[in-house]
């Protein structure tokens, strides 16, 4: 025991040794490094022998660790070992457990939908079942919350979980034993003919499943599409690797994705393949602000080729590579270990000040203050950090993000201060979860596809006053000319939502889509391109 407390010791050492240490220096070793280890291990073994109480070393070794990182860049990242799984699950494309999306309704775990194919929905749950007890042990309380749910009903594959479930129609409890098993987690949120021949895909994040999701979104096309929409609002990125798939789907041979350069690392380049379906066909990107990091790397390269047109606001401009090392206690050091260039050349790391990340996030928010989401000429990037593509000559920008070659602004016209309440605190969700958990039957009865349901169910028939009536028990009461700003988007908005709960998440988006500036902008430019 002894032994395992002073090698996770010693290793702190190492750490907090380069927190007192001068500034990493471009080339050679820390001076002094070893001598540093030495008496830093020599003043811990000497607390944990000597000193009069105990201490909690993984809790110390925890708290070193992150005030190390934080004297670094804004990217670089401690996880303990308890965090390391929860964080791997998106981006890995699945988790272990029984597989349904789920709402806390009136203090029950109520199934919003059975994902398909999952051990929940193999052994017949249903949407609208309500879980009151797990493993013999009722749930149902007023302390339930969704990490509760996550820790009775996530485990192990192979294992096994008992269920006993109250379902609508039926006087007696039904019980279920599921056995757990990988679960998907997509990354292609929505994939439609947005018009004819225009194909439009939303992507959340770059995963390992993302590859097999893009392909899947055209196997039963009869052709394939003359042009393509890809949404990456929002995404904030994930594995390089599927960046690197996306982006070689529309470069030609040899062509160049991106460079990677750091202290450690000589400079690494990544060309495409030239075995991409959509090398010719015209191609428009939606970013906005959120948009960061394997996001850029796409759209930096189609912007760089001129392969495509780059549609929204600028980006946020994440432009290093971090590189996961696991340490011995099963926690993770996520070490920024260089920075990604575009194939012109562009740096689109936003600036920052190593140990200020709170300074980095605010300079991101002080963008919107200054006006930079609703106008062009709000942004601010020095003409020294102009570069040129590299077919048609054009100037584009590095040094923060990537700018957009269409501007659109982004659209607050119906933004009131009840929708800005509603927003924050969940009260539309709140109440579709509600709403649906009585009424889900009876639509699916009424629509039994998402194109009936799309042509019969319109805004003006949407539960609104319901909504209202809803707001109205949490103290939020419109006035009248905030009805008239925010009224129609938000009968839209319960459409989408009771869309996606009743056929799935594509669902919202081709309700919510034709409304919005930036997917008409895209479609716009994209007829400019056919």
């Amino acid at each position: 025991m002894k032994k395992i407390v002073k090698r996770s010791l010693i290793f702190v050492l190492l750490i907090l040794s380069l927190i007192n240490s001068q500034p990493i220096k471009a080339q050679g070793s820390l001076p002094g490094l070893n001598d540093q280890v030495n008496k830093l291990g020599q003043v811990l073994f000497l607390i944990h022998q000597y000193y009069l109480d105990t201490i909690n070393t993984g809790l110390a070794v925890d708290e070193m660790v992150r005030t190390l990182v934080d004297q670094l860049d804004p990217h670089s990242a401690y996880i303990p070992a308890e965090d390391v799984r929860g964080m791997n699950e998106p981006l890995e494309g699945n988790f272990e457990g029984i597989g349904i999306e789920f709402a806390i309704i009136h203090d029950s775990l109520v199934v919003i939908t059975p994902i398909a194919g999952a051990p929940s929905e193999n052994v017949g749950i249903r949407a609208d079942d309500r879980i009151v007890a797990v493993d013999g042990v009722e749930i149902s309380s007023s302390e339930l919350t969704n990490q509760r749910v996550f820790s009775l009903l996530r485990g192990p594959k192979g294992t096994r979980v008992s269920l006993t479930v109250v379902r609508r129609g039926e006087d007696n409890p039904l019980y279920f034993e599921v056995i757990r098993d990988k679960i998907p987690i997509h990354s292609v949120d929505a994939a439609y003919m947005a018009a004819p021949g225009v194909m439009y895909i939303k992507l959340n994040k770059f995963a390992l499943t993302t590859q097999d999701e893009f392909i899947e979104a055209f196997r039963d096309l009869k052709e394939m599409p003359g042009g393509l929409i890809l949404d990456l609002q929002g995404n904030g990125g994930g594995y390089l690797g599927a960046a690197l798939f996306l982006a070689e789907q529309f470069l030609g041979k040899g062509e160049l994705i991106l460079y990677t350069e750091g202290r450690k690392i000589k400079r690494q380049e990544v060309t495409a393949s030239g075995m991409g379906f959509f090398t010719n066909t015209p191609v428009v990107v939606i970013m906005d602000e959120r948009s960061a990091s394997a996001s850029e790397i796409v759209a930096g390269a189609i912007q760089d080729w001129d392969r495509g047109v780059i549609v929204g606001r600028r980006s946020f401009g994440k432009g290093l590579v971090q590189q996961p090392f696991p340490l011995n206690d099963g926690s993770e050091l996520r070490l920024t270990v260089a920075r990604y260039h575009t194939p012109s050349g562009r740096l689109i790391q936003s600036p920052y000040v190593m140990g200020e990340k709170e300074l980095y996030y605010r300079e991101f928010l002080e963008r919107y203050e200054r006006g930079e989401s609703f106008s062009k000429d709000s942004v601010l990037i020095p003409d020294s950090l102009a570069y040129r593509t590299l077919r048609k000559n054009r100037i584009v920008y590095g040094g923060g993000g990537i700018m957009p070659d269409v501007f659109v602004p982004a659209d607050t016209t119906y933004y009131s201060a009840f929708y800005v309440q509603l927003a924050r605190r969940g009260i539309i969700t709140e109440f579709i979860n509600d709403y649906l958990d009585s009424e889900r039957e009876r639509l699916l009865g009424m629509y039994s596809d998402f194109e009936s349901f799309n042509k019969r169910m319109i805004p003006e028939n949407v539960p609104f006053n319901q909504l209202i009536d809803l707001a109205a028990t949490f103290g939020i009461v419109p006035r009248e000319e905030e009805l008239e700003i925010s009224g129609k988007h938000i009968r839209l908005q319960i459409k989408a939502l009771i869309a996606a709960r009743l056929y799935g998440t594509g669902s919202f988006y081709r309700v919510i889509n034709p409304v919005l500036p930036e997917y008409k902008k895209a479609l716009e430019v994209m007829n400019g391109l056919l």
